[in-house]
């Protein structure tokens, strides 16, 4: 266990950098903050002739690869550092410059366990982009397929575990300190960030969310989510098919391109709202860097995306929960989706549902019927996260991820077409599915599903039942009668195996209904 005099060291260290960036001054003038941590924030600042306007990006790129991800990471975090950082904390999307290819040669080879020219005819040793934990080359296979080639950074194994050993001691004290930090839930927030650099930090992993993500998005053949080569994919290089595309993020070449920008940019919101709404399994990292239209014959074109790192999953529960309360936003029926709130403990049961309802209508009805170009997402979020502050709702990261996925869909959307509204092309997908999931026939079949799985645990009910029946009929020992409470549990076990079996005939006969209606 690392000592907390080196925690300590590592975190004035990197608040002097801060501090030199301006990245601080937040800190310094805000009353939630404890006084002895604005005087810290000061202290950090004081005579480094700080810039006036904080260089948030600036300050996490000089602190080094694990920085640079957790800045990304708290980029998705307005409600917790403000708008103008997290906007600003953007800007760290590829924000390192590549390392020569003889440096991380030796683990492309390690990693393989053999010598890459066996597997490749060719490996560009100029990357065509780096980030914080890799970097990407082009390549050709030994049979002439044409490949990106991820690779990760020499020991950025041990520089992660450093700093986030130090990150889990600070947002432990600091969740101690109660009030907003603890609503704020920062160790939740250092889980999901060490959760993800894990993930990201194994590429066999990264391979596993792409594959999954391809199969699932077989239905909506205009996004693309290239395959994965697994013969050339260990745990430090990740080999995918090449996208013969246009990134995204240059806006130019974009511009030069003759294609049905409306149609692509409403496969961009259909297919965000497949993966995370019907399958619950989506690509959170979705920026434009991370995106290509690839044009195809005449003016139709397709979408083709990379970097499966960072993805978000939810279970059918949560999805049906979401699906209900952006139909509920859509159609604008506020009670509803106070209801939902309330039903999934996300507000806390002593507050008012139709307060809620009220609080929300506030922030739904000012953009029903606009362009997304005409809403404020700053504002919206702003309203938003007013709402979760007023009504003690606890952070829930997957929804937190699942909400800045939506905000960057929404961007690369507008920027395909300006004039696309993000809720009409999601109104139709989301009512059918609802139609779909929450009908009679798919209530009946999960029914079945609860019934059957009651079902198979009679057997264990039943050797618990029989351990406290004594056999032939003999009374049972006089200790176990001398407690209440273990004669009530055995009468129940009884009274509960005769209601169990009409359940047997019932599910049965479910069973047959359903099969014969399906």
């Amino acid at each position: 266990m690392t000592a907390a005099i080196v925690h300590i060291g590592r975190l004035l260290r990197w608040g002097r950098i801060l501090g030199r960036h301006g990245a601080l001054r937040e800190i310094e003038t805000s009353t939630l903050a404890p006084l002895a941590l604005r005087r810290i924030a000061w202290a950090a600042r004081f005579a480094t002739f700080a810039p006036t306007v904080p260089d948030y990006a600036g300050a996490f790129a000089k602190l080094g690869p694990a920085a640079i991800k957790l800045g990304q990471a708290l980029a998705t975090r307005p409600d917790l550092i403000g708008a103008a950082a997290a906007a600003d904390l953007a800007r760290l999307q590829d924000a390192l410059p590549p390392l020569p290819f003889a440096r991380v040669e030796s683990g492309l080879d390690a990693s393989l366990g053999v010598p890459w020219r066996g597997l490749f005819a060719s490996i560009d040793p100029v990357a065509v982009g780096a980030a914080s934990i890799a970097q990407v080359h082009k390549g050709v296979t030994s049979d002439g397929r044409t490949v990106a080639v991820k690779v990760l950074r020499p020991d950025i194994e041990a520089d992660f575990a450093r700093a986030i050993d130090t990150y889990e001691w600070a947002a432990a004290r600091l969740e101690r300190q109660g009030g907003e930090f603890a609503r704020l839930r920062p160790r939740a927030i250092i889980a999901l960030f060490k959760t993800w650099t894990l993930a990201e930090l194994d590429l066999r992993r990264e391979a596993a969310s792409a594959s999954e993500l391809k199969a699932a998005m077989a239905a909506e053949p205009d996004f693309i989510v290239p395959a994965v080569d697994w013969a050339r994919t260990g745990r430090r290089v990740l080999t995918i098919d090449w996208i013969d595309g246009v990134k995204l993020s240059d806006r130019a070449a974009i511009d030069a391109l003759d294609i049905d920008r409306r149609t692509l940019a409403a496969t961009m919101v259909r297919s965000f709202l497949r993966q995370a709404i019907a399958d619950g399994f989506f690509h959170a990292d979705m920026h434009q860097g991370n995106l290509f239209v690839v044009p195809g014959a005449g003016r139709h074109a397709r979408i083709g995306v990379i970097d499966f790192g960072i993805m978000g999953r939810l279970d059918r529960r949560a999805r049906v929960y979401l699906a209900e309360i952006l139909y509920g936003l859509l159609v604008g029926n506020y009670s509803r989706v106070a209801e939902i709130h309330f039903e999934a403990g996300y507000v806390p049961a002593h507050h008012n549902p139709s307060e809620f309802a009220t609080a929300l209508r506030a922030v739904g009805e000012p953009i029903r019927g606009l362009a997304a170009r005409d809403i404020s997402i700053a504002n919206l979020l702003d309203g938003l996260f007013a709402i979760t502050r007023s009504f003690d709702m606890a952070v829930q990261p997957h929804l937190l991820l699942l909400q800045k996925t939506m905000v960057m869909v929404e961007g690369v959307a507008l920027t395909l077409d300006p004039d696309v509204n993000m809720w009409e092309v999601a109104e139709p997908f989301v009512r059918d599915w609802m139609k779909g999931e929450l009908g009679p026939l798919s209530r009946g079949a999960d029914a079945i599903v609860l019934g059957l799985r009651a079902l198979s645990q009679l057997p264990r009910i039943f050797r618990q039942l029989v351990a406290h029946v004594p056999p032939d009929g003999a009374a049972p020992p006089a200790a176990q009668l001398d407690e209440p409470a273990e004669a009530l549990h055995v009468h129940a076990r009884l009274r509960f195996g005769w209601q169990v079996v009409p359940l047997i005939g019932i599910s049965g006969g479910l069973g047959w209904l359903a099969a014969t209606l399906l």
